[in-house]
């Protein structure tokens, strides 16, 4: 599903990544853990195109994103990438509905399209309930669930997640995590996380270390 080959990133003369290499199977869940500063995050803005490497390569389903041009590229990661971060990044204006389907409606699906690919995602994760609310109405751990509703709408191929639970209670936090893994038993999605959880990482298939821009094991 993902495969990076000697990707190397600088800002100035500080150096990020130093040639790291990934593969992923489909399906695959994956945790990467590591140290503040060891370049975790922003390996996964690489793998998910929201930055673009010095040097390196990198596909994903077979194609090489970064040979797209910007519209090409900003339609792949609509429709193949989904993304849940730490903070939510809920738009504060929007109900839980209506974030849920920002990527549906941008990728041209009609609004009723887009509703009835959110409800029942909603409906999935406990939270249908709640969807008239706007995030400030809702709990960390709901709005944590209509990001993960977000980031699942278009049904990507792999799902990149950055300390996901990193804002949870643990109640909330071992639910995510356990939703995770239901989520890819279910709909076969490819996940990559970042996170610090210790008891997340080792739920994956996978946990890789990062230490000063390089993978130490595999």
């Amino acid at each position: 599903m993902l495969f990076a080959n000697r990707i190397e990133k600088k800002y100035g003369q500080l150096e990020i990544l130093k040639g790291v290499e990934l593969r992923i199977n489909s399906g695959e869940i994956v945790s990467i853990v590591g140290s503040s500063g060891a370049g975790k995050t922003t390996l996964l803005q690489i793998l998910g195109t929201l930055d673009r490497p010095d040097s390196g390569t990198l596909e994903i389903g077979g194609v090489n994103p970064f040979k797209l041009n910007s519209k090409e590229l900003s339609n792949f990661r609509n429709q193949s990438l989904g993304f849940i971060f730490q903070f939510h990044q809920l738009l504060p204006e929007f109900s839980a509905l209506e974030n849920t389907m920002l990527p549906a409606l941008i990728g041209g699906k009609t609004k009723k399209e887009a509703e009835e690919l959110a409800i029942p995602l909603l409906i999935k994760l406990g939270i249908e309930d709640r969807s008239q609310h706007k995030p400030a109405e809702l709990s960390g751990g709901e709005q944590q669930r209509v990001a993960v509703c977000r980031a699942l709408i278009n049904n990507p191929k792999i799902i990149f997640a950055d300390e996901p639970s990193g804002n949870l209670d643990t109640k909330n936090a071992r639910e995510l995590h356990e939703l995770f893994f239901h989520l890819r038993d279910e709909f076969k999605q490819t996940f990559v996380i970042v996170t610090h959880n210790e008891e997340l990482a080792q739920m994956a298939d996978r946990s890789l270390v990062m230490r000063d821009g390089r993978f130490v094991n595999d």
